[in-house]
């Protein structure tokens, strides 16, 4: 089995690319968490780049259920049909639509499924999926199909720790904690989307950026999506200093929130040299 390294465009450290790899071989969920902005939704289609596998998304809400996931039966449909003559009413097959785990276990292929954002379900919603997740097949219970994975797919699961996940759904999968990256790892990401950058200009937003970070009371830190924007901005400018003041340019790429601003601006009241 090959070893997941990241890709040109997705950047990793040993940690990461080590639960990746105990997720492959374990055949177990990758489940994912970490700020916004470090990569966790990325890392799926990485992985599906990377092993050449197809990539499916289950984007979940705060509405979502469980059943969405494997099948869904359009009783509206077959309804209408019904009434006014269009299909084979009778083959309730025809009525029954795939989900996106669904869609994974009947794909001849192995794929990636992307669970995105599981905490922003129902709480109950993780362990309404233990026994899909383990065991890769369920039964449609409209038909009495049994669809089971022909392929193991490769789960990757993502969670903003909005909620607590139960424990016997943690129990069942490979956990990983994305750090921030540090300004190392940093540089060569901001490389990826800069490839002509200025070295003096990147080493003076890096040093701005993170004191950004380091400041206190901003409530939602810089993200990396925000700093690659934040510095797109200043090559168009080609500034001789990137600095920390009131004149920061191009300040609202970097902060979102009225109160991070206000945060910002009382930082540079006490006199702290940037």
């Amino acid at each position: 089995m090959a070893t997941f390294t990241g890709t040109d465009t997705y950047l990793t450290n040993t940690a990461l690319e080590s639960a990746v790899q105990c997720s492959l071989v374990l055949e177990k969920p990758l489940l994912i968490r970490g700020e916004p902005g470090t990569g966790k939704t990325l890392l799926a289609e990485a992985i599906a780049e990377a092993t050449g596998a197809d990539l499916i998304t289950w984007n979940v809400k705060s509405t979502t259920r469980a059943q969405e996931g494997l099948y869904h039966y359009d009783t509206v449909q077959r309804l209408y049909d019904s009434r006014f003559g269009d299909g084979d009413v009778h083959d309730i097959s025809a009525y029954i639509h795939m989900g996106p785990m669904g869609r994974a276990f009947k794909s001849e292929s192995r794929v990636v499924l992307l669970i995105d954002e599981i905490d922003k379900a129902d709480i109950e919603f993780p362990n309404d999926l233990l026994n899909e997740l383990d065991r890769m097949t369920f039964t449609v219970s409209e038909t009495g199909e049994q669809v089971t994975a022909a392929r193991r797919p490769i789960v990757v699961i993502t969670s903003n720790a909005e909620k607590e996940l139960p424990d016997a759904f943690l129990r069942r999968c490979v956990f990983h904690f994305i750090d921030f990256p540090d300004r190392e790892l940093m540089s060569r990401i901001v490389a990826v989307h800069h490839p002509d950058l200025n070295e003096r200009l990147l080493d003076q937003a890096l040093t701005a950026f993170y004191r950004v970070r380091d400041m206190d009371r901003i409530r939602k830190k810089p993200s990396t999506s925000e700093l690659v924007d934040w510095i797109a901005m200043l090559k168009l400018d080609g500034p001789e200093e990137v600095s920390l003041s009131s004149e920061t340019p191009y300040l609202g790429t970097l902060l979102k929130k009225e109160e991070d601003l206000g945060a910002f601006s009382v930082a540079l009241g006490r006199g702290r040299r940037f």
